[in-house]
């Protein structure tokens, strides 16, 4: 995984602070962990458009650390997207489930007992539970932990069951992660690629789930969907904070994702960049 190339591809006017990315013929469809919007971006026509996730559609940007709900993961299951708060705070604990044709939002779920049930059986306290990537594969969901907080509990939940609201069945595995320039690397998102894992992590100078640090930089990793088991790890920045992980193309002998940034700047445009790796 050591050849890669990461280049800006461009900034995105009007969203900061973006924490998770899908792509999909050509938009993007980007959450934000301090709005209650959903952005769709078409790369075609540059036009963004915007949902509010809020069944009454009233929604803010910028929110306030301390009101935001944290949307931090989104996935798909090919019908509709499904954005999770982080469970750091009780604040945050929201699913919403958006259809991916009309982008309207079809409901507004409490995730309080998953989260509550996930730090139970991994032994985890609240400080140390942050829920910043979500892969479903099937019928099973794949939730990674981010270990910014005082354990440096990098994790991954595999839950299965009738509904990931009351009726579940979970597995805990931990991972060690690499340092980036000395600093404990968290996860910060994951996706499914054929038969692996690729995630990013990211190393602040912090270990608060609810306090950002001096970013120190982000890399790229390589799970076994298998038997969760660690395989690659590659540093792409010493400078930027990446949260959002998409694919973006594939072939034999290459994958190309695009990535969005957290800046930890509420003035900063959203920076979406493509990273291309040899397979």
């Amino acid at each position: 995984m050591k050849q890669f190339v990461l280049e800006l591809l461009f900034q995105l006017m009007g969203v900061t602070a973006t924490s998770g990315i899908i792509y999909n013929n050509q938009e993007l469809h980007l959450i934000s962990d301090e709005s209650q919007y959903f952005y769709h971006y078409d790369i075609e026509s540059k036009q963004l458009n915007k949902t509010p996730l809020t069944i009454d559609g009233l929604a803010s940007e910028k929110m306030n650390k301390a009101a935001k709900p944290d949307y931090e993961s989104i996935t798909s299951d090919g019908v509709n997207f499904y954005i999770f708060g982080s469970g750091s705070k009780p604040n945050r604990n929201e699913l919403i489930e958006v259809n991916r044709t009309t982008k309207e939002v079809i409901s507004t779920q409490d995730l309080s007992i998953l989260y509550s049930s996930m730090r139970s059986f991994a032994q985890l306290s609240e400080e140390d539970f942050n829920i910043e990537g979500v892969i479903l594969d099937g019928n099973i969901w794949y939730f990674f932990n981010r270990g910014n907080g005082p354990k440096q509990a990098n994790g991954i939940f595999v839950v299965e069951g009738e509904s990931i609201i009351d009726d579940f069945r979970i597995t805990y595995t931990p991972i060690k992660l690499p340092k980036i320039n000395k600093v404990q690397s968290s996860f910060t998102d994951a996706i499914r690629v054929d038969h692996k894992i690729y995630f990013l992590a990211t190393a602040e100078q912090s270990n608060s789930t609810y306090n950002d640090g001096e970013i120190k930089g982000s890399l790229i990793g390589r799970i076994n969907l298998k038997n969760l088991k660690l395989e690659k790890t590659q540093i792409i920045s010493n400078t930027n904070k990446f949260e959002g992980l998409s694919l973006y193309h594939k072939d034999n002998s290459t994958l190309e994702f695009v990535l969005c940034e957290d800046a930890d700047n509420q003035e900063a445009p959203a920076g979406i960049y493509k990273l291309t790796l040899k397979r």
